[in-house]
């Protein structure tokens, strides 16, 4: 089962039905090697409204050499995560991934190329960036359009998703009103 987590490119237009209580709040924690603060910083370059928090650095009683970030809290478009160097002992795999869903082919574009510079394209709208992080960079229109009442549309969207890395919006559009 591949798990996701969503991080959108718009402010979400409904609110919830229920809220959890404000001190139980979710952070992702990314596990790197000793690349984290790096990683955090082409994050939050790459996403506009994103900021670094605080950094807790390493100490000399402490596993990484002293000053090294240990550390780094980070915020992209509302989503609290935190980024720990904390050895070579686990890796990302595609087992867990973020979607970015985009409003337009000029979003798509721009997360697709940013993200995936010095990583590996995979299919379907999928990308590892450089640390090994995967990401599914879909439009909105996608979800709409594979989850349709009418079997043979969605069928033509998956079967063209299937041809594409980066995904097209105009072609899966085609495909969609069966041409």
């Amino acid at each position: 089962m591949v798990t996701t987590a969503s991080i959108s490119t718009e402010p979400l237009t409904t609110a919830p039905t229920r809220r959890a209580p404000s001190s139980t709040a979710l952070t992702t924690c990314l596990w790197f090697d000793d690349e984290g603060e790096e990683a955090a910083a082409f994050y939050t370059s790459v996403f506009k409204d994103s900021r670094i928090g605080r950094i807790s650095r390493f100490t000399k009683s402490g596993r990484g050499r002293p000053g090294e970030a240990m550390t780094v809290e980070f915020e992209l478009n509302g989503q609290q995560f935190v980024a720990l160097n904390g050895g070579p002992q686990i890796y990302f795999s595609e087992a867990i991934s973020f979607q970015v869903f985009c409003a337009d082919q000029d979003e798509i574009d721009y997360y697709w190329n940013s993200l995936s510079e010095d990583g590996k394209e995979g299919r379907c709208g999928w990308l590892q960036d450089r640390y090994g992080m995967s990401w599914q960079v879909i439009p909105r229109q996608l979800v709409e359009m594979i989850s349709d009442g009418e079997p043979e549309r969605a069928k033509h969207v998956a079967e063209a998703m299937m041809k594409m890395k980066k995904l097209d919006i105009a072609a899966l559009q085609k495909a969609y009103e069966g041409g």
